[in-house]
């Protein structure tokens, strides 16, 4: 058995629901939004759509993902990507030819609601991935934004070789009484160690006699659940399906996507029973020859402080709750960063400020000696 199906009950204790041999439907490429057109109207462009629109008139133009967050006087309160943006057109502003009225074709997708939209909104702009957002500018008004959109049709998932549990049974017996619930599908690794957790829906579409024989199930689940990995995950899924990493930079031979998958399989890596301390002082030796992209430099840097296949953080600011403490190790400590040179020249178009600010992976060294961090640049 490879899989286990398991709810929280309301004290928070995981409550076995059955054990699988194999789910089919785990791993799905998203599908890319429906195109649209929108207007960011009033805008003063900045960094890469700053860029964009200097280029000469040539058709399309494209500042790739554009980051949306909507914020009222105090905080963001929501949070939308424009997916592969080309900007399709621009012109001054009508009350005020300093700024810009932009027409993007791009698909919508919202990523976070916080707060019920505030009466006057302000519209910050980030073009980049979520994790490492570069300012692109800001706008006061953006057209075509709020407006119902149609959910994709959710994708369903096979459990193939089922061994029911009594709670899964009961649903069997009753299906709609779980039509509303949620539980975790736990993956594990050849040894029986959990290597991932995904969040998948209860409402059961279908069961029958496995095809594996038996007295196993096949079990057909309505909502395999949105934070499924892509089809790019699936080979690093198997080197860790043999176990936890035993050598430094088995990350390094994959593509951007394929390390920031492999950190994703290291979230789990923290999540111990036993809090143990942290460690201080010492020093910790990076190997930077490796470090091409943002995800591989998070990738290095845990296994310098940790060992391989830990977590340290994937973006700045989780990296900033891990100095923090509660993660392994925490300053004061020296860390050696050996062939910096690398990162600093392959990150350094993920920009925090375009204008005059760090690069990302400068950035990221100021951060470490904020906090109590010796850095040697070698």
């Amino acid at each position: 058995m490879k899989y286990l199906l398991v709810q929280e009950d309301e004290d928070g204790v995981e409550q076995l629901w059955g054990r699988c041999a194999g789910v089919e439907g785990l791993f799905v490429d998203p599908v890319p939004p429906p195109r649209e057109v929108l207007t960011l109207r009033g805008c003063r462009p900045d960094g890469l759509l700053s860029e964009v629109l200097a280029e000469p008139d040539l058709s399309p133009r494209s500042p790739g993902d554009v980051c949306v967050e909507v914020r009222d006087d105090e905080k963001p309160v929501q949070w939308w990507t424009y997916v592969d943006a080309v900007v399709m057109a621009h012109q001054p502003h009508p009350d005020d030819p300093a700024r810009h009225d932009i027409v993007l074709g791009a698909g919508v997708r919202s990523e976070e609601s916080f707060f019920e939209l505030p009466t006057t909104p302000r519209f910050e702009l980030f073009a980049g991935t979520m994790t490492a957002a570069a300012d692109a500018g800001r706008c006061s008004v953006v057209d075509g934004l709020f407006k119902a959109r149609v959910d994709p049709a959710p994708v369903p998932m096979e459990l193939i070789g089922c061994e029911p549990a009594e709670p899964l049974l009961a649903a069997l017996r009753s299906p709609r009484r779980s039509e509303r619930d949620w539980a975790h599908l736990l993956v594990l690794d050849r040894h029986g160690a959990v290597m991932a957790s995904r969040t998948v829906g209860l409402a059961i579409t279908g069961a029958r006699p496995s095809v594996l024989a038996g007295t196993l199930v096949d079990i057909t689940l309505t909502d395999g659940g949105d934070d499924r990995p892509s089809s790019a995950a699936r080979p690093i899924w198997a080197e860790w399906y043999q176990g936890p990493p035993a050598q430094p930079n088995m990350w390094a031979p994959h593509d951007s996507q394929g390390t920031a998958a492999w950190l994703d399989l290291t979230t789990r890596a923290w999540r111990m029973p036993t809090p143990r301390p942290d460690r201080s002082g010492g020093e910790h030796h990076l190997d930077g020859r490796f470090v091409t992209d943002v995800p591989g430099l998070h990738c290095a840097m845990a296994e310098a402080l940790l060992g391989p296949g830990r977590y340290y953080g994937r973006e700045r600011n989780a990296l900033k709750d891990c100095l923090s403490g509660g993660f392994g190790v925490a300053p004061p400590f020296t860390s050696t960063w050996h062939d910096s040179e690398v990162a600093r020249r392959a990150p350094a178009d993920v920009v925090e400020e375009p204008q005059d600010g760090p690069s990302y992976f400068e950035e990221i060294v100021r951060l470490l000696e904020q906090r109590g961090v010796t850095v040697v640049l070698r």
